[in-house]
């Protein structure tokens, strides 16, 4: 705490405490930079872990029958599009995949990519199964093929 001793009020030579900012302003100071420096490296990564099979399991593919088992939509290491293993091209993909989610009265898509499928390949799959009216994409982590 510093004191002021030239005063106008009061009487002369009397003293009026007054607090000292210089300290706590130097701190603030501080503690915004610590925060700007360490903010921006909070984010730079997103962990995921995806548990390991310790067995190697055959995985059964789901049937292709329309009435069984779930859709199943997949990339192929060519870009190809897969609906429970039938392929179909771009412009039939939509309507087809509409069809068989209207009949089966849900919304849920599970999608799968080869190891080799381009990533641009695959988001766009998952953009025209979105646009195709599929509500909940579950993205499998084990193959199905």
């Amino acid at each position: 705490m510093a004191m002021d001793v030239q005063t106008t009020k009061g009487k002369k030579g009397q003293a009026h405490p007054e607090m000292n900012v210089t300290p706590l302003v130097d701190v603030v100071l501080v503690l915004l930079i610590i925060f700007m420096v360490v903010t921006p490296l909070l984010h730079a990564h997103f962990w995921v872990h995806v548990p390991k099979n310790d067995k190697q399991e055959e995985v059964e593919a789901p049937p292709s029958d329309p009435g069984e088992g779930p859709i199943v939509v997949s990339v192929n290491d060519k870009g190809h599009i897969q609906i429970n293993r039938d392929v179909y091209p771009d412009a039939d993909f939509p309507v087809r995949l509409r069809r068989m989610l209207v009949a089966r009265g849900e919304r849920k898509v599970f999608f799968d990519a080869h190891d080799d499928a381009p990533y641009a390949r695959a988001v766009e799959v998952l953009d025209l199964a979105r646009g195709a009216g599929a509500a909940h994409i579950a993205v499998t982590t084990e193959g199905l093929r």
